[in-house]
């Protein structure tokens, strides 16, 4: 039985990257689903008032903290957390999983030129034996079910949505059964970006501090600025209220 713990109506199982990997790679072996998913601060703060996107997040199999401030949240709160499982740092493992279990990998989101550039780039790394497929993350809702078919169809073990919030969750939550055929499907956000070069990671030191967030909106801050300003106020007001029950 999976460690999980709740805090601010969000729920999220206690893993390091490794215990994480593994239960994936255990899914795959057996022929299981596992719906993952990560959250952070600014997701944390939009569940508290998006029904539909909190429903989809809680109702995942997998869930892991993806921000440094949700395990400093955690600490606060009573509940510590192991560590924090960084959504891209998983699917970089998880790549590297697959080219040596020999799974299958399909990449959906982003622009095309970007999605183009991660598949290239993963399948000069590794081989193109780790391809799926690939598509862009721009759709009309009813092209869902579409996609999710052509998805289930291309024999992929594993599915990475590079799609914003709550748009990726609200896709994977509505499609699930039509991809019960993938073993893992997971949400990886603008993953994609950093793996194309589009977007630059911050330092490793920053990561470990919680300043990644700084280091983003250093790049972008004309649309970076309100989700991670107002959004990380609204966090740590939320923890606050939690921690003395106001």
């Amino acid at each position: 039985m999976i460690e999980e713990i709740i805090i601010l109506n969000t729920h999220i199982h206690n893993l390091t990257i490794e215990e994480t990997l593994s239960i994936v790679d255990n899914t795959i072996i057996k022929g299981n689903q596992i719906h993952h998913c990560v959250v952070n601060a600014g997701k944390i703060v939009a569940m508290q008032t998006d029904l539909q996107l909190r429903q989809s997040v809680n109702e995942s199999d997998l869930i892991n903290a993806d921000g440094q401030a949700v395990v400093w949240a955690s600490k606060v709160l009573g509940k510590p957390l192991k560590e924090r499982v960084a959504g891209i740092d998983l699917m970089i493992n998880l790549v590297e999983l697959a080219h040596k279990k020999n799974y299958k990998v399909f990449f959906f989101g982003a622009k095309e030129d970007i999605v183009k550039t991660v598949v290239d780039k993963y399948t000069e790394q590794y081989s193109s034996n780790i391809l799926a497929g690939y598509r862009n993350g721009y759709f009309k809702k009813e092209e869902q079910q579409d996609i999710a078919k052509e998805i289930a169809n291309s024999g992929a073990n594993i599915l990475f949505v590079a799609i914003s919030s709550p748009k990726k969750e609200n896709f994977l939550y509505e499609n699930k059964a039509l991809l019960k055929k993938v073993n893992l499907v997971m949400g990886v956000g603008g993953s994609f970006d950093v793996v194309s070069g589009k977007v630059k990671r911050a330092p490793l030191w920053m990561q470990n501090v919680g300043l990644e967030w700084f280091y983003r909106l250093s790049q972008e801050p004309n649309r970076m600025w309100k989700r991670y300003l107002v959004g990380n106020s609204k966090f740590i007001i939320l923890v606050i209220k939690e921690r003395f029950g106001l």
